[in-house]
């Protein structure tokens, strides 16, 4: 298939993997942060064949893994009120908060309906005044501009019964989280190419600078991300930093500046607890003054929920922040599969556990 099959030429890929493992003097391990790159590696083997010489340490980057307990809890109680109608993309459904998931909480007669954008949620309420229309906003950069594109929208029609549930991350303070924590040995990472196509990389520059690691912006098919990873090696056997751009189709320096622009309209920058990992200070959005009346946590603030964290086997927290890779968790592919799972990281399509259990169920890393 035109501009795909060219990305996955199977001799290319053969002679990028060989040209790096020729030009490394020593291991490198290098943090892939998006969950969809480390499906794509493990998909197509490439982080095998890239071993020993580079070693793929999968990071934090699936939003659906990352979004806290009391989110989830908080949604599905929503779900529960007799005029609510709670929206979320599908791949949120499945997810287990403290004693259940959205899609359990369906079967037991909750009120919630998959959409494919935050627009169907805001025709929804629209359509029907007498149903209070909440919308699960999940996501990294890549979905804040839609989540608020859908804001105004209902701002603009006077609508009083659309509201959202924010759980919206940044991806750059998660990466300084994790280059601040003692035990790092990260020695470089793959920056998500969809997120830069929103953001830019300008964001990354200081960060390059202040830990001398060097960043590179890549793509999601077999040579984006081998091309990636050998700008990455240069640059390590180089003795050198900085962020490289190894997406230029879709990735400039300044990124999507009308969509930025919206971005701060709705939003503005808060603290955020990250599941498995805490709360990293600055690290997420939640909606500006002018915009709190669609708020759902404001405008149901009577809304009570306690969560409780259970004693469990599932490792996902340390899987999240690349300390473990998920065939080293004792509940792996024996206690949780995609059909019972312990934690996110097995529900989500972008998980590291659901790509460890999919791609390579019965191999040792």
């Amino acid at each position: 298939m035109k501009y795909i099959d060219e990305y996955r030429n199977p001799d290319l890929v053969r002679k990028l993997i060989g040209d790096i493992k020729r030009s490394c003097t020593r291991e490198w391990k290098i943090m892939e942060v998006c969950g969809g790159q480390t499906h794509a590696f493990l998909r197509f083997g490439l982080d095998q064949a890239l071993y020993p010489e580079v070693q793929m340490i999968h990071g934090p980057g699936c939003p659906v893994c990352v979004t806290p307990v009391e989110k989830i809890d908080t949604a599905i109680a929503l779900s529960f009120r007799d005029n609510v109608l709670l929206c979320s993309f599908g791949d949120m459904l499945r997810v287990p908060g403290t004693e259940k998931s959205l899609l359990s909480a369906r079967v037991e007669g909750a009120h919630v309906q998959t959409v494919y954008s935050p627009l169907d949620a805001v025709r929804i309420a629209q359509e029907d005044t007498s149903k209070e229309v909440v919308f699960f906003a999940v996501g990294f950069e890549t979905t804040a501009p839609m989540n608020a594109i859908s804001v105004k929208k209902a701002k603009e029609l006077g609508l009083r019964n659309y509201s959202i549930l924010c759980a919206q991350v940044l991806v750059p303070t998660a990466i300084e989280v994790l280059l601040n924590d003692s035990a790092c040995q990260i020695d470089g990472f793959l920056s998500a190419g969809h997120v830069c196509t929103v953001m830019g990389y300008w964001e990354y520059e200081p960060i390059a600078e202040k830990y001398k690691k060097p960043i590179v912006v890549t793509g999601f098919e077999p040579i984006d991300l081998l091309l990636g990873v050998r700008n990455c090696v240069e640059l390590l056997e180089g003795g050198k930093y900085g962020v490289v751009n190894a997406y230029p189709r879709s990735v400039r320096r300044e990124g999507n500046t009308q969509a930025q622009a919206l971005i701060k309209e709705v939003f503005e920058v808060c603290d955020r607890n990250w599941r498995g990992i805490g709360v990293i200070p600055q690290s997420g959005l939640k909606l500006k003054p002018e915009y709190i009346d669609y708020d759902a946590e404001v405008k149901f603030a009577d809304l009570v929920c306690i969560s409780v964290t259970k004693t469990t086997v599932c490792i996902a927290g340390e899987i999240l922040q690349g300390k473990k890779k998920p065939s080293e968790c004792p509940a792996f592919a024996k206690e949780c599969t995609p059909e019972n799972p312990l934690g996110a990281p097995m529900v989500s399509n972008e998980g590291a556990c659901s790509a460890y259990y999919q791609y390579s169920h019965s191999r040792r890393d």
